[in-house]
């Protein structure tokens, strides 16, 4: 089918890469992570030493990174991407970041004659395949990678220049910790009033309630399994992507009030030590700082 780059093959570059090799294409990845090289190389993937490496191979290079620091080193530091690019080249960036890092690597890459858009993942990496990416970029640039996109989304939606995307996700993130927190929280009160949390998340999740979303199946199923230490998303992560999502409201001089609610909570479990955990791990953290309050 063709060629595509990928740096960072975590939990969703790695679902992205695999649907690719599925798919018949040929991928060339690159991590930080020597656990991450080696498992993308089992998986039938070609391994770079660098960005710049995939660069020189790749016309569209997909980037699935942490945050705007991973980002920006990736795209312009001495081994980054832009130093290999050529000219009809391509970045995509789908990690989430916020649109003013989008909107500077987005003119360095211009400035060169290279593509760049942002197109962050709404779904989960075993959705692949049907991700929607709200999409930023120059209408041109976002065409030109669209086939590549359409192996891993369903729906690609165009919504503006270069970090219109990076907004959509990230209002999106802040709806995630809601529903993070209070998964967490209601789990935590049922346990202290003397209902087993895997007979309250039966009970409604067997009903016709208005409140079972998705994510509220994944995160009562991982809680009722204890299964946090290989997390679908880390309680880091979505501090970042929260404390991103505030900052972006406070510039627009909107400061968001429940979202900043959620943000102590997601906050008080990093302070605990479980940031590398599932989110699920929450109500652990309810649990606990009602304990250290009886002391």
């Amino acid at each position: 089918m063709g060629e595509v780059g990928i740096i960072g093959v975590g939990v969703m570059g790695f679902a992205a890469g695999r649907k690719f090799l599925e798919s018949g294409w040929h991928v060339v990845s690159c991590d930080a992570a020597a656990s991450a090289q080696e498992k993308a190389r089992q998986a039938g993937m070609e391994v770079a030493e660098t960005p710049a490496d995939v660069a020189r191979r790749c016309r569209v290079v997909l980037m699935f990174l942490p945050g705007p620091g991973q980002v920006m080193e990736c795209v312009t530091g001495p081994t980054g991407l832009l130093q290999t690019a050529p000219p009809e080249g391509i970045i995509v960036d789908l990690s989430t970041v916020d649109p003013g890092t989008t909107c500077r690597m987005a003119g360095l890459a211009r400035d060169r004659g290279v593509g760049y858009v942002d197109a962050p993942v709404l779904g989960r990496p075993g959705s692949v395949g049907k991700w929607a990416l709200p999409v930023g970029g120059r209408p041109e640039d976002i065409e030109r990678c669209r086939r590549v996109l359409e192996v891993v989304a369903a729906r690609i939606v165009p919504i503006g220049d270069s970090g219109a995307g990076n907004k959509i996700k990230l209002l999106n993130q802040m709806m995630f910790s809601a529903i993070n927190a209070m998964t967490a929280e209601m789990m935590a009160v049922a346990e202290r009033i003397g209902v087993p949390p895997k007979l309250l998340y039966e009970t409604i999740t067997s009903s016709q309630a208005g409140t079972v979303s998705n994510l509220f199946i994944e995160l009562g199923k991982t809680i009722i399994s204890e299964g946090y230490d290989d997390p679908t998303f880390s309680v880091n992560l979505l501090c970042k992507d929260v404390r991103l999502a505030i900052d972006m409201a406070k510039a627009h001089e909107a400061p968001p009030l429940l979202a900043s609610l959620t943000q102590f909570m997601n906050e008080t479990a990093q302070a605990q030590g479980v940031g590398a955990k599932d989110t699920a791990v929450m109500w652990r953290v309810c649990r606990s700082f009602w304990d250290r309050q009886q002391v």
